[in-house]
């Protein structure tokens, strides 16, 4: 699991340039060889001679961070033994028998935004805290006040009262950002405080698993404790908060994750601002297009967002329906579900924005006022259905298949309304258990149909066969969350 990252430093001396094709004929000249054409110029880079100007520029805006809290129970910072242990009683004797209340601190790294003291770090960093200590380069420690959070961008902004201006850094473009650019990351690893560690960008627009995830992957070396501290290019701008690792033993093994700045300065305004997020909500769930998906649906390509289900909001009132393809947002295109969220996210609440759709192989625009999607997530949506009927069961599709009765509808916490047919056996070797499907999956459209007898399924499959159609959509719910599923219909 990804561990607590490593605030990012600044190096110092941008690489010197060498022309390779004056090196290939320099080369060729002192064998004695005559070159018949010069090599197109291609500038090959070395590496810095040394990031010390850039760490000496960079470090008075970088900051050390502890927090405390009161936590109920005895500390949970000592060695984890197993129940029954012969070590149990050993490691006990120094926990409080009486359960009672004790302050627990943690450390973390985080950068000056502002001359005023504005601090960005991690949201995980002060979570829980009572208080917070900010330590600067110099040894100067101030309080600090929590300005906002997102745990979503797992990003938190503070504040601190200072005396007189103090040294902070800006923001960079992390798109601009290509793999294999230098970078450097700084922060307070293992409590060490104010360390520098350079690396390159390894890779760019990582997942873990939030929402809005686009993590900039280095292998600038960064440890626990440097959660919250900035990477930074070699101009000496922030290009990520250093945010989490991927390691077996808690320590760096050079893939650490790095959130990158142009997610990271649209949260910040919006915290300096109100104190939270306010994101744009679509009132849409959604998937990525993939090609067997694209292929049942007729699509010339695999791109925009399909979408699976359409709540009581913003998109239902514009006219969008389950099965309609988002292929852009705003006049900016669609690649897959990630980017719409993160546009939608973007956007401004309240204002109307146009969507294209692509319904029945034909484009549509329609516009849609954008809700907030904080709110619209504090609420329960209702479901709908109809009732079903003819209780049988059939094999197709690699599936065993019946319609939902009430008392399947109880056994899988359905609603009584909810219609469809019921997963209750998965062919191990069928297409259908590869691609996920499992028992109690419920098949609630088959071709963009609703369908609630075993019949309804038989004629979707008959009428894509008809169609020279290799494979037929499938819209499943899980849990309540819907998601298509394209399967192969070829005899």
């Amino acid at each position: 699991m990804p561990a607590v990252l490593s605030p990012p430093d600044r190096a110092c001396h941008r690489p010197r340039r060498r022309g390779a094709a004056s090196v290939a004929s320099a080369l060729a000249l002192a064998a004695g060889l005559a070159l018949a054409a010069p090599a197109a110029p291609v500038l090959a880079y070395g590496a810095p001679e040394s990031f010390a100007e850039l760490a000496e520029k960079i470090s008075p805006a970088v900051v050390n961070i502890t927090t405390s809290s009161i936590v109920s129970g005895p500390a949970t910072g000592g060695p984890m033994v197993p129940e029954g242990s012969p070590f149990e009683d050993f490691f006990n004797q120094f926990d409080d028998p009486n359960g009672a209340p004790q302050r627990s601190e943690a450390l973390g790294s985080g950068f000056v935004i502002s001359e005023d003291g504005y601090i960005v770090t991690n949201n995980h960093v002060i979570e829980g805290a009572d208080e917070i200590m900010i330590e600067f380069f110099g040894g100067e420690k101030l309080p600090a006040k929590l300005i906002g959070t997102d745990p979503k961008t797992d990003i938190a902004l503070l504040k601190v009262e200072a005396a007189k201006p103090l040294p902070f850094v800006s923001f960079g473009n992390s798109d601009l950002m290509r793999v294999g650019d230098w970078v450097v990351a700084m922060g307070n690893p293992l409590g060490q405080g104010f360390s520098v560690s350079a690396g390159i960008v390894s890779a760019r627009n990582r997942e873990l698993s939030g929402t809005y995830d686009d993590y900039l992957q280095t292998d600038a070396a960064i440890n626990r404790g440097n959660s919250g501290g900035p990477l930074f290019n070699m101009d000496g701008q922030v290009i990520g908060v250093n945010t989490a690792i991927l390691s077996p033993n808690g320590g760096s093994i050079g893939i650490g994750f790095s959130m990158a700045s142009n997610v990271v300065t649209k949260v910040v305004d919006q915290l300096k601002e109100f104190g939270e997020t306010r994101r744009g909500w679509l009132g849409v769930r959604i998937q990525d297009v993939t090609p067997d998906i694209a292929e049942s649906m007729g699509l010339t390509e695999a791109k925009g967002a399909l979408v699976t289900d359409v709540p009581d909001g913003p998109s239902k009132a514009a006219g969008i329906v389950a099965g309609d393809v988002i292929t852009m947002f705003n006049g900016q295109p669609v690649g897959d579900a990630g980017d719409l969220t993160r546009r939608v996210a973007d956007a401004p609440v309240g204002e109307a924005v146009p969507v294209v759709i692509l319904r029945d192989g034909k484009t549509e625009t329609l516009q849609v006022t954008l809700g907030r999607r904080e709110e619209a997530e504090a609420q329960t949506l209702p479901a709908s259905g109809a009732t079903p009927d003819e209780p049988k069961q059939m094999d197709m599709l690699g599936l065993t298949l019946q319609p939902l009765t009430p008392e399947i509808r109880k056994q899988l916490g359905l609603q009584p309304g909810d219609e469809g047919l019921v997963v209750s056996q998965v062919d191990p070797s069928s297409e259908a258990y590869v691609k996920g499907l499992r028992e109690g999956d419920v098949i609630t459209e088959a071709g963009q149909q609703r369908v609630t007898r075993l019949k309804d399924l038989q004629d979707r499959v008959q009428e894509a066969r008809d169609a020279g159609r290799k494979s037929l959509l499938l819209l499943i719910r899980r849990g309540g969350d819907p998601r298509f599923v394209a399967l192969s219909v070829e005899e």
